[in-house]
This record gives C-alpha cells, structure tokens and sequence, in this order.
C-alpha cells in the first residue's frame, strides 16, 4: 500500500521500497551498485532526520521533504559528515530523482518535486583533467614487448582499452560475439545501464586483433560466442579477466614504461586512459559531440541533438584520426562549457 490505510497520506517507506527495487531495478534495468548508490542517498537524509531533528525513524513521511528539511541537510552533510562537494551532489541528485518518481506516482507531491529542484548542492571545484602525453602514451602501449603470450595478451588488451575508450568493466566484459572484424570494423561494449554501444575500430587494431584472435582464439568458428576475449587459464579454462588484472596489467605497463618516459605518473588508472583518448580526438578537431557518443556519454544536453548525426562512418572517421601521434593539436583553448564536459565524462 503506498498510502497508509488509516490517515490516507503517502506513505514514505512504501514509495522508496517501490522506487529501489521495482522502478530501478526492474524499470530502469539499473545495476546492483547503481541502486544501492541511491539506498544509501535515502538512509543519508532518513540519518539526519533522525540524528538532527530527533524524528522516530518509522515516523519519517514526506512531510519532511520541505525545503527547509532539505536545506538543513545539505548544510548537515557540509557541517557534521564533512562530505565532499561531489558526495553531496550525488546524494541529493539521488533524493531529487526520487522525489520526480514519487511525484509522478502520487500528484499530491509534485510540489515537493518541485521545490526540491529549485535547490542546489554546493559547487564542485574542478579538477584539472587528468590525461596522458603523446609520449607517455606510446610509452605504455609498447611496453610489452610480446616475447610471451601473457605479454602478447596485454599489449592487445591495452591497445583495445585506449583505441575504443572502453570503461574497464566494458573490457573485461568483452566477449567473442562482441567483435566484428570484418568491414567495417566494430565492437559492441556493454557499459552503464547494460546500454550497449558501437564503437569502430582503426585499421591497425583490427590488424592487432586478427594476430591475437589466431593465437588465443584458434579456430575462432568453433568457439562459444560467450567466450570472453581476454582471459587467464585457470585449471585449464578461460576465465575473464577482472577489474583489478587488467588495472594491474595498465599498472605494469607504466612501471615498463617510465624507463623511457618517466614522465608517466605514478597514479595511473584505467579511467586516465579513457580521458587521454577523448582529449586525443578533440586534439585532432573531432566534434565534442562525436567523442560524447563515442564514449557512450548521454547526459550533456548540449550534445543530444547532434547524435543522430554521428553516425557509424563518422565515428570510424573519427577515431582512426586519432592516435599517439598527434600530428597536429590544436591551439584552440578549451571553453568552460567543454571542459565541463570532459570533465563528466564517466
């Protein structure tokens, strides 16, 4: 029942049980992670309510929703959880789209939904974008020299990593199926959401990829389709590989790599090579858009009506011009606008 029986009022525990684990759950197709993000956004403002203004926590109802509640809680989150600005914003987005949901549900609180949008969390301050130089990223893209199969193994994991701008949970969930080498050649990542994107890819993978397919993949047309493209042995069957190999494998490679170019920082992670590719493009004077859809990036609204035009070829076109060698930068300066832009970029 999402109204009490006896005072026929929204009932607040009613609604977020439905939100949590039908809506997103089963609605939205989010992930596990994505749905207890937003839990916990919800216990966060139960807490202050219960902690600040001493309500019995099966008490709590939409009527402390208000503007003034939510005030009082942004400024608890800055004074007594001393959460960062990011936290913050990413808690309250997460009450915000709760509240739309209810209101959608119930039009007896779309007044809350709507005070509720007139708020803003506390600034983020922007941190420099963190990418790397034409050198450093050659650096590591050759730092195995394939003397082995391990090492042949990761030098294609890597070079595929960079070339598609994947996530690294969208390479290590990689599967037979997914790749398509033939013209024109593309990969399917799986990324937030499950949303499946096409992303091309240039020449020289597909030629990097046809030599590793051959020796790790033999008689690629008896495989199961299902079989994940980068794998370790285990008791002799392939396993995919997990987050934390192939952030182990880009972590090697750098060490390699710093023997030339020590340069390389030191906290490299997978997601830095996401950024070098999408600064790689806009280097070389791709269209912003392009690199957002690239990059399975929706949530710039500045860039929703130029998809339908990034089309398949376009992207091909786009990503092949992109490489290490950067033969020409550009000298424009980024504005505000697109520097917010690849900083969001997830």
């Amino acid at each position: 029942m999402k109204r009490d029986p006896k005072t026929d009022i929204p009932n607040f525990y009613s609604f977020a049980r439905e939100y949590l684990y039908r809506y997103l759950l089963t609605v939205r197709g989010c992930s596990p992670k994505t749905i207890e993000a937003y839990r916990i956004s919800l216990e966060c403002f139960v807490s202050y309510l219960v902690e600040s203004e001493n309500v019995e926590r099966e008490k709590v109802s939409f009527d402390y929703f208000d503007r003034a509640h939510l005030k009082a809680w942004l400024a608890w989150m800055v004074d007594n959880r001393h959460y960062a600005p990011k936290t913050i914003a990413l808690r309250f987005s997460a009450i915000k789209a709760f509240l739309a949901y209810s209101s959608y549900e119930d039009i007896t609180l779309m007044t809350l939904s709507q005070t509720a949008r007139t708020l803003r969390s506390p600034a983020s301050s922007k941190t420099p974008i963190e990418y790397l130089s034409e050198s450093e990223t050659r650096a590591i893209l050759a730092a195995f020299d394939g003397r082995t199969a391990k090492a042949r193994r990761n030098r294609m994991l890597l070079i595929l990593l960079y070339d598609t701008a994947a996530r690294v949970s969208e390479i290590t969930g990689l599967h037979l199926q997914d790749l398509s080498l033939a013209e024109p050649g593309h990969v399917t990542l799986t990324g937030k959401g499950n949303k499946a994107r096409v992303v091309p890819l240039t020449n020289k993978t597909i030629e990097h990829l046809r030599v590793y397919l051959a020796e790790f993949h033999p008689n690629l047309d008896g495989q199961p389709a299902t079989l994940p493209v980068f794998y370790s042995l285990h008791q002799g069957r392939p396993m995919g590989l997990s987050v934390d190999t192939v952030s182990a494998v880009l972590k090697d490679a750098a060490r390699i790599g710093r023997i030339d170019c020590p340069s390389i920082p030191l906290n490299i992670h997978c997601h830095m090579l996401r950024k070098t590719k999408a600064m790689d493009l806009y280097q070389q004077g791709i269209p912003l858009p392009i690199i957002m859809r690239l990059l399975g990036h929706e949530n710039s609204s500045v860039t929703a009506a130029f998809y339908a035009f990034a089309t398949l070829d376009m992207m091909r076109e786009a990503i092949n011009a992109a490489t290490p060698a950067i033969s020409s930068p550009t000298t424009e300066k980024l504005t505000e606008d697109k520097l917010q832009a690849l900083y969001d970029l997830r």
